[in-house]
């Protein structure tokens, strides 16, 4: 049994080395490549073109993705990490979730092109100015909320004419907004003229 001599021990630890270097490297290549291989950026299209299908309603992810935006991906991870499209943020894919954080752009591009989606609260067109400055909603402004609507959602607050104020978080339901008469209904991240 001379085979299990410590030079024998000092072979194995340095192949097991070798071994998860070399394991190392095809991972951190397969990252690499991920970026440059046509075939991959076209599955991510597809990926968030789905996602936002998904959180917004059926179809939001073609109109809002089309096929120049340029994607960005975490240098850690090698995961999606930000939609762009022309220099312009459109979007921020959350790893904590898997869902997007829309920009202002984000949202003029959906209420333009696709006015079905299942993300918007309408609010008094009195308050457009406070909400427009990054100001938040509260339950006795919203005239109406998408039935889908649920607390944590992503949504798009616009006035009565349909013009995009804000982007923010659902506090609460949309049944809640409009049941309630005091309370925060809408957490907004970015206000249109919030600057």
């Amino acid at each position: 049994m001379d085979f299990m001599s410590a030079d024998f021990a000092s072979q194995c630890t340095t192949f097991t080395f070798s071994l998860n270097l070399l394991c190392c490297s095809v991972y951190t290549c397969r990252i690499a490549l991920k970026h440059i291989d046509g075939e991959s950026l076209e599955n991510d299209l597809t990926k968030i073109r789905a996602i936002a299908d998904y959180q917004f309603g059926k179809g939001v992810g073609e109109r809002l993705f089309p096929t120049n935006v340029h994607i960005t991906y975490s240098p850690r991870t090698g995961r999606i990490r930000f939609v762009n499209l022309a220099g312009s943020r459109l979007a921020t894919l959350r790893p904590t979730d898997g869902l997007f954080s829309l920009s202002v752009t984000a949202a003029k591009v959906i209420a333009e092109n696709a006015a079905f989606a299942r993300c918007f609260v309408t609010v008094k067109t009195d308050v457009s100015e406070f909400i427009a400055k990054g100001g938040d909603v509260f339950a006795v402004h919203v005239v109406k909320a998408d039935p889908e609507i649920r607390a944590g959602d992503e949504v798009i607050v616009v006035d009565e004419e349909n013009r995009v104020l804000a982007v923010g978080k659902a506090v609460l339901s949309s049944i809640e907004m409009k049941a309630f008469k005091s309370g925060e209904a809408v957490k907004v991240r970015h206000g249109v003229n919030k600057g």
